[in-house]
Formats: structure tokens, sequence, C-alpha cells
């Protein structure tokens, strides 16, 4: 099929052949302001406003969300101070333990607190020059098959799609991998078109899934099985040197991403940190255990516990099954173009169908749409740890079939199917948007309206001329993207804090079930202040009750009241104690939530400028200031003072590391200043002295560690938490 593409047509192919022939004038900006000789004048300045618009909306309110992910933000704060942390992707700089990710993801932004010293922007703005970065790769790789105007339309439905609004402002690894899967699904389109050259470009892509591994391990090599077969079977030349050439690339995305991983398990065990988020102190084991399978089949050791247990009844992490992508904590945050994306996948397909076998076009739709199914078809079943902004790995995927789809459809005249397409994504619309009545309910009459009328001016556009198609074709766009792009505006205008972040308005990703990553997990430990005590209504940054830890000059937090544990909405309580709505504690007792305890876990500690003095003072006479169980609660007193803060069982507070007896060691040389319980002034209740709340079960001996602080140590309160002086027994 060679008629869908302005860009493969004879008198564009001329052209392009003439601007290769023809000597290049005007220096780089006057050929960026021009772009390619055979493009219309509009393209290159609709293509940089597409990008300065994004850059803008994404750089809008930035440092409301502070140090967003305080897990990471620690590592990426330990990194700037420690070239060891920075090679390890160590929570803190004395490198105790890492995080339980490898750590390609947090270079980028600790080489810019490196440069720029620490804070919000440092953190986040190289999170939002990936997203551009995305869109750009994306508007290239369908641009040069289907024209301009299908790249724009797929890097806008990219940039509007709210989940991609939320991680590419946040520092979590999904920006990059999203970044770098689009990457690698470019670099094997261009291997599809040729065959002299197609060995460099699989090469690159090599690299790019081997740094994506690097990023969030084998999540990064869920699209290799279709691109590595379309590329077998479509790509140009002989069968034997196709097979050669993608033997090539995957040399590449070994070597990319074995290096480190070789380093890494050949790395003395006693010179390196602990391997967070595994049980034995190897990569290897975290690769293919709590990061590999345990996301498939729900058993995690050393997790929060597990979901989707009993043949998609769901659990934990809320329901499995096909229509998870579309249930009441998804659907707001990636669906809105997803029915669209699949009707048009199979359109392209139909209509490229009697094509040869290595038509780009088809190889196009095979190749973006084998990566959108496979990754659906493991985000809807996976019975592991599932959050709503793993979602943001479909947004390229859906983004590039709908430009696609649209750009044959308008090509090939099928208005019929165009208009039913549309049809669908506004009934769908308007579906999401009555999720949350109260919030613009006009907007989804609207959406309705407008999308009934372009569905139907579709149907008559080709018997009127090509001034009123485009109108109609536009109303439709505007109808489609109306509610993503209202969802994104509300995520743009507000902060997001903690492990588990959620796109849209409130309610917009709530359903009935309660607990980490489940319907209603979302917005609950979202904004992140988590009193550490006392009367705790949450609050956003800033809020009276003190603020969770942000970049200096944005307020400091400060504790309120003394009490056991705080009241959340609904009714649920802070860590001391208490129920969560859905049934799951708050606490380390295997309720709801079984594993280590969700207090303190998903989101850090209000650090006061009490503790955090008492901290500071004499801290560089120790190797870390103080030890907590739980990456977050280590996380907010490392940013608060940027002095290491030991992080006792990892993320989880569920690895084994350190052990009591490495702890005592530890503590008998003058390693460790203080002990930090899980913030319980009162030091009662299950805790053994307030630490045992958090990670007290696990394997690694927390609780032993806790109990035996208590039992040695004189516990006083500072700002609201206990405290611990390891230097003075009782």
């Amino acid at each position: 099929m060679t008629s869908t593409s302005p860009a493969a047509s004879p008198g564009a192919a001329r052209a392009a052949q003439a601007a290769h022939a023809a000597p290049s004038r005007g220096g780089p900006l006057a050929r960026l302001r021009r772009g390619r000789p055979e493009d219309a004048p509009w393209v290159r300045p609709a293509f940089l406003g597409l990008l300065a618009v994004t850059t803008a909306l994404y750089l809008w309110n930035l440092s409301a969300s502070g140090y967003a992910n305080s897990f990471y933000s620690a590592a990426v704060q330990a990194g700037g101070e420690s070239w060891k942390a920075f090679f390890f992707g160590s929570l803190d700089a004395a490198n105790a333990i890492t995080v339980d990710k490898p750590p390609a993801a947090l270079w980028p932004m600790a080489l810019s607190v490196r440069l720029f010293g620490l804070g919000s922007w440092q953190i986040l703005v190289p999170e939002v020059l990936m997203g551009v970065a995305t869109v750009a790769v994306l508007y290239a790789a369908v641009r040069r098959r289907f024209g301009a105007g299908a790249g724009l339309i797929a890097g806008a439905v990219l940039a509007l799609t709210p989940v991609a609004a939320l991680m590419f402002r946040f520092n979590n690894p999904d920006a990059l991998l999203a970044l770098l899967m689009t990457v690698a699904v470019y670099c094997v389109l261009r291997a599809l078109e040729q065959d002299k050259g197609a060995a460099r470009w699989l090469v690159w892509a090599g690299v790019a899934f081997g740094f994506a591994f690097l990023a969030k391990t084998l999540q990064a090599f869920l699209i290799l099985p279709p691109l590595a077969l379309v590329y077998v079977v479509c790509a140009p030349g002989g069968f034997g040197k196709r097979l050669g050439r993608l033997a090539l690339g995957g040399l590449a995305m070994v070597v990319s991403a074995g290096w480190w991983v070789a380093l890494v398990e050949l790395w003395p065990a006693a010179s390196r940190p602990y391997v967070g988020g595994s049980q034995t102190n190897s990569f290897l084991e975290l690769t293919f255990g709590y990061n590999g399978l345990g996301r498939i089949n729900g058993n995690e050791t050393g997790s929060v516990g597990g979901g989707g247990r009993g043949g998609g009844q769901g659990g934990g992490w809320g329901e499995t099954g096909i229509g998870r992508m579309f249930n009441d904590a998804v659907g707001g945050q990636i669906s809105w173009l997803l029915p669209a994306a699949l009707i048009l996948l199979v359109a392209g397909l139909v209509v490229t169908w009697r094509a040869p076998r290595t038509d780009s076009a088809r190889s196009a739709f095979l190749v973006w749409g084998g990566s959108l199914l496979i990754t659906l078809a493991v985000f809807s079943f996976m019975a592991g740890i599932f959050h709503e902004y793993y979602t943001v790995a479909l947004a390229p995927y859906v983004a590039a079939l709908v430009g696609m789809g649209a750009a044959v459809l308008w090509e090939e005249r099928t208005r019929w199917l165009a208009s039913a397409a549309l049809a669908v994504t506004v009934v769908w619309g308007w579906t999401l948007l009555g999720r949350t009545p109260d919030w613009l309910p006009w907007l989804r009459w609207a959406v309705l309206m407008a999308g009934a009328v372009a569905a139907l001016g579709l149907l008559f556009a080709g018997r009127i001329d090509r001034r009123f198609g485009l109108a109609v074709a536009g109303l439709g766009l505007a109808a489609g993207l109306a509610g993503p792009f209202a969802y994104t505006l509300e995520t743009l205008g507000s902060g997001h804090q903690g492990s588990i972040v959620t796109a849209g308005p409130a309610g917009g990703a709530m359903g009935g079930r309660g607990g980490p990553g489940g319907p209603g997990g979302g917005r609950m430990f979202e904004m992140g202040a988590m009193p550490q005590g006392g009367q705790g209504q949450m609050q956003p940054p800033g809020g009276q009750g003190g603020q969770m830890m942000q970049p200096p000059g944005q307020g400091q937090g400060q504790g309120q009241g003394q009490g056991a544990g705080g009241q959340m909405p609904g009714g649920g309580q802070m860590p001391g104690g208490g129920q969560m709505p859905g049934g799951g504690r708050l606490d380390g007792e295997r309720g709801g939530m079984g594993g280590g305890g969700m207090g303190g876990l998903l989101n850090g500690a209000n650090v006061g400028t009490e503790a955090k003095e008492a901290l500071i003072e004499d801290a560089d006479s120790y190797t870390w200031a103080a030890a907590t169980v739980g990456a977050q609660n280590a996380a907010s007193y490392q940013l608060a003072t940027e002095k290491p803060v030991m992080a006792i069982g990892g993320f989880n507070g569920s690895d084994p590391s350190p052990t009591l007896a490495q702890f005592k060691q530890y503590v008998a040389e003058g390693k460790i200043h203080y002990f930090i319980g899980s913030g319980e002034s009162s030091g009662e209740g299950g805790g053994e002295g307030g630490g045992g709340r958090m990670g007290g079960g696990g394997p690694g001996g927390n609780s032993e560690i806790s109990t035996w602080v208590s039992e040695t140590f004189e516990k006083v309160t500072i700002g609201g938490a206990t405290f611990y002086d390891l230097t003075e027994s009782k």
C-alpha cells in the first residue's frame, strides 16, 4: 500500500531527491525554521509550536510537587554527593542500600543536582525534557511514513494524555522508560525501511532497549517479541541477513545493559551497597523475582502484598482482567483514545493487507500495534504490584496508532469508519467524564454534542469541499481530546507527591476498593502529608498541618500534636494504627496489606525544625546521621538535612539489610547517631519503641533491631518523632 502517505508519493520522492542534490543554504537556525524542502510552509512552525507548548505546559507549576517521590529524590541527592552512590543508585551517600531498580533513570537527575544544587526544579526538569523528547521522537517516527499531519496528531495525543502529563513531571523511572521505548520503536521502523544501513538502526534499537532495562528492568523487554517478529517477517533482504542483523541488535542490547549488571554482580558485596528489593543481595534475583516474575504472578517476596489472586478476582492491586484499563482506577489515566487506537489498528491492517511483504505502512501498524497489545495484555492480567501510572508506557503506542490511523482513513476516504471511530471515542469520553459528575459537569455534554456533529459531518465530508472536511475533522479531534486535555490541565494545576500518584481530578481514579494501587488507592497517599503524630488532617504542601519535604525556600514543615496517629479522610488513621478504607492496615500487622506494613511506606515523614537541627548537629562525625525503618521515612530526613540516613529494610522495610549483628556493629563503631522510630511519641503498640510498625515482621530482623534499640537506648521525642541517641545507652 503506497498511497497512504503524502511523503511516499512520487512528487514527494522527487522533491526529496532534489533536496539532497541541491546545496544547502542558510545556517542551522534557518534550516531549522525552514524544515525539509518538500514540507509545506506550515509544517516546521507547527512542529516547533507543538514542542514549545508541550514544554510550557509541563513546566507550568512544576515546583508544586516538591520532591515528588522522595524515595527517588533521596537517591538523586545521594548521587549528587557521591559517585559511588550515583553508580549503584544508593539511597544515601554512605551507600547502605540501593533503590529497588537499576539507576539509569536517576542519572540525569543526579547530574542536574550536581550542576545546579538540590531542589524541585533540578530534579523534575530532566523529566520534563524527557517528555518533550518523547513527543519529538514520536512525531518523527509517525511523519516519516504518514506525513506531518499524522505526526502532529500523534504528538498532541501523547502530550495531552493525562498519565503522560503526570509522569513526565514526576521522578519515577517511567519517564525515561517511555522515551527509550519510543526511541527503540523509531529505530526498528528505520531498519524496516531499508536494506542497506538496517544493521546500524538495529544496533541503536538494542542500545535503547539496554538502557531501558537499566531504567526499569524487564518491563523494557515487553515489546521485544512483536518488534523482532515484525522485523524478521517484513524487513527487506534475505532471511539469513535479517536474522544476522537482529542478532547484532540483540548483542548491542546485552552489552548496553549487561556492563552495569556484570559490575554489580562481580563487585565484592562487602564494599558495595545492599541491592534493595532483593532478599539475597543480588541484582539478578531482584530482576527475575520482585521486579520480574513476581509482578506477573503476584508472588513478590519482600513486597507489601500481591493482588489479583483468585483467577482475576482482584486483590490489593485491583482486579485483573481485560477491563482493567477501562475501570474506575485506570480509565481516566490512559483509556480516552484506547478504543479508537484499537479500531484504527484494525483499519490500518485491513487497508494495507494486500501490500507487498516489505510495505513500511503495514510494518508500522504491526510494530506500534504489537507493542500496544502485548503491553496492554500484561498490564491487564499481571497479579503483582500494579499502579495506575504504569500505563504511561501505553501512551506513545496509542498516540501513534491514532495519528497513523487518522491519516490512512483520510487518505483512503473511508469516512464511515472514521466517523465510527470518532463516535466510539466520544461516547467513551462522555462515560469517563461521568465518573466525576461534580467536576466540570458541562464538559461531558459539550464533548457529546460536538462529537456527534463531527461524526455526522464526516459522513458527508467527501461530498462537500476540502475546507469543510478539514473543519469537521478538526472539530472531531477537539471533541476527542477535550476530556484528556481537561484531565491534563487538572493534573498540571496540582502537586503530586508520594509513591502512588494519579492524574486528573480527585475521584477520577477512585473506585470502591481501597489499598495501594487498587481503585481508590491513588489519591489517598498522593499529597504526601502524612503527619508524624497528632491531629494530622491530610494537608497539601504548605498547609497548616505541616508539609511534606519541600525544597529549600518552599516552607518549613512543622509537626503538630502528640498523638498516636492522625485521622485520614474517610476515617482511616495515620501510622500508629488504624484502618484504611477497604480494610487495609497502615501498620505493620499482616492485615489487608501484608508484608512490611504501610505506615510511612508510601510517603515519608514531616520533618520539623527541631528534628532537622538535631540531625544536622555534629552529623559529619558519623557515617549516617540517623537510621530508620523504610526508605520513605529515611528519605524525608535525608532531604531535609542533606545528610546520609540509613533506610533499614529498604523501601518496604522488609529487605534483610542490615542484619541485627551488622546494625550492632555499626553502632559499636559509632557510625550511626540516631535511630528514628515510626513516629509514635508514646512508642507503644506493636512497635517495641516505635520502629516495629513498619516492616516489623520482615525477614531482615527489622523488628529485632527496633526491639534492641528500645531496650538499650533512651527514648526522646524531638519534633513529634521518637528518637534514640545510639551514642548513649540506658
